[in-house]
């Protein structure tokens, strides 16, 4: 069986792991949501859909989604990466994260035009005040897990900031924490199935595999809460 995907970046490794053993095969887009939403709207063929909270409930709200099959898969946290072999700094704080970031050679994170990751992670810097100091330090890729994949590459001292679960799937780096008490964002990742599915049984089937209990353990391990 095969099911087409438009979803957001932080669900493609848990998505991969629950299809592989259910021996489904999949194809579509993972992605930064806002870019996800607009392929969406735009007519784009899909049967699951994976996006924010808020985002499906509006698009339930129009009809686009089916409203029985919307389902949460859990919460993700904004989180700190860094490359694997290289010191871990100290991101509990503000103070300590603002200057985990000025040691930092490179910081690369998801596109702030298209990914809230990436423009949570911009009003952080203008919050801490360093915005400008490291702006030439900056490395904003089209999601979460390309900007990890490069950073793990990287050679230099460098820093990320995405979602947990792209940090975790990802190797080469290795989750520091989540972004500090005052500076934090937490996202409520939720499926439904496309009221237009071409197969919208198998969807409906897949979506509460996917988020039901049977998946908790798996989804916990890949950094939902």
């Amino acid at each position: 069986m095969m099911l087409n995907f438009l979803s957001a970046g932080a669900a493609h490794p848990i998505v991969h792991a629950i299809a592989r053993n259910a021996g489904i095969e999949i194809q579509g887009s993972f992605g930064a949501v806002g870019a996800i939403l607009d392929r969406f709207e735009a007519g784009e063929t899909c049967d699951v859909l994976i996006l924010t909270r808020k985002q499906v409930d509006a698009l339930s709200i129009k009809g686009s989604v089916i409203a029985e099959t919307v389902s949460d898969l859990g919460s993700v946290a904004t989180s700190i990466a860094a490359r694997a072999g290289q010191p871990i700094p100290d991101v509990s704080t503000g103070d300590t994260l603002r200057d985990a970031l000025y040691a930092a050679e490179g910081i690369y994170f998801p596109d702030p035009a298209k990914a809230a990751t990436g423009i949570h992670f911009v009003q952080v810097l203008e919050q801490l005040g360093i915005h400008e100091d490291v702006r030439r330090g900056l490395q904003a890729f089209p999601d979460g897990a390309t900007a990890m994949r490069e950073m793990a590459q990287s050679k230099r001292r460098c820093l990320g900031c995405t979602q947990a679960t792209e940090i975790l799937a990802t190797p080469g780096v290795k989750l520091v924490g989540p972004l500090p008490e005052g500076y934090g964002l937490v996202t409520l990742y939720t499926a439904a199935v496309n009221a237009k599915a071409p197969n919208i049984r198998s969807a409906s089937a897949f979506i509460a595999r996917l988020t039901g209990d049977e998946s908790l353990a798996a989804r916990t391990a890949a950094g939902f809460v």
